[in-house]
């Protein structure tokens, strides 16, 4: 296995983000991407992200292999890249170590430690959802940071012509209308409003994946799960499926 980026932001970032909700994980690399899905520890978020073969400058996968690795280890070595740098992966065997070259101003080499990979399969639940809306990353990351003060949760309002951000408080309320437009489409089964509500904690750490593509997806319904997804065309995607806050009426 020999993988070769010369963007090597899409992989750092991509972990940066990631660690923060997965601590160990299991990297599934074929001939055509990197994939890994996970549950962080309190079994509230799955992460699911490829990395697409076309994404890399050099990409040699003799067979499908899986490496376990604790992402915080990785993440210290990635942060160590430069956007300017050739990030290249390979795995050496002898050592059980997956080795990472990175290669600019100065050639640096790192071992990192392989895992047990977990035998459990993270199956992606088959979820249906009633609408889709479309919006710009830095959008939806400046309403949630807005909201964010206010309370630990925060309610999603589709309709047709917005997308309502809303939290309230003890003695507080935030509110965040996203008109449809030139940035922002929803696509309904419906004309009636779909509201749900979700952790503020988790959000802010999944729209971090504004980093990655200046657009995402977003799909809820009703005391069931959020998936946010940021895509990269031909490069790479990054999506998380989020529990609800369950409502009350």
């Amino acid at each position: 296995m020999k993988l070769t980026l010369s963007e090597p932001r899409l992989l750092k970032e991509s972990i940066s983000i990631i660690s923060e909700l997965v601590t160990d994980a299991r990297f599934k690399i074929d001939k055509d991407k990197i994939e890994l899905v996970a549950m962080d520890p309190a079994n509230v978020a799955m992460v699911i992200f490829k990395l697409l073969s076309s994404a890399f400058v050099e990409y040699k996968v003799d067979k499908p292999i899986e490496l376990g690795i604790n992402l915080s280890n990785l993440n210290q070595v990635l942060k160590r890249a430069k956007p300017t740098d050739i990030l290249t992966l390979e795995l050496d065997h002898d050592r059980n170590k997956l080795k990472i070259q990175l290669k600019g101003e100065s050639n640096k080499t790192f071992h990192l430690a392989l895992l047990d990979a977990d035998n459990r399969e993270q199956k992606i639940p088959d979820l249906k959802f009633p609408l889709k809306i479309m919006t710009s990353s830095r959008l939806l990351d400046e309403a949630i940071e807005d909201v964010g003060v206010v309370a630990e949760s925060v309610s999603l309002i589709a309709d047709p012509e917005k997308l309502s951000i809303k939290s309230e408080g003890n003695m507080s309320e935030a509110r965040i209308e996203v008109s449809t437009g030139k940035d922002t489409t929803i696509d309904m089964l419906s004309k009636d409003a779909v509201a749900a509500r979700y952790s503020i904690d988790y959000l802010k750490k999944i729209i971090k994946g504004a980093k990655l593509s200046d657009k995402v997806s977003m799909q809820f319904n009703k005391d069931y799960p959020l998936k946010v997804e940021y895509t990269l065309l031909d490069k790479l995607s990054f999506a998380v499926i989020l529990a609800p806050r369950y409502s009350n009426d």
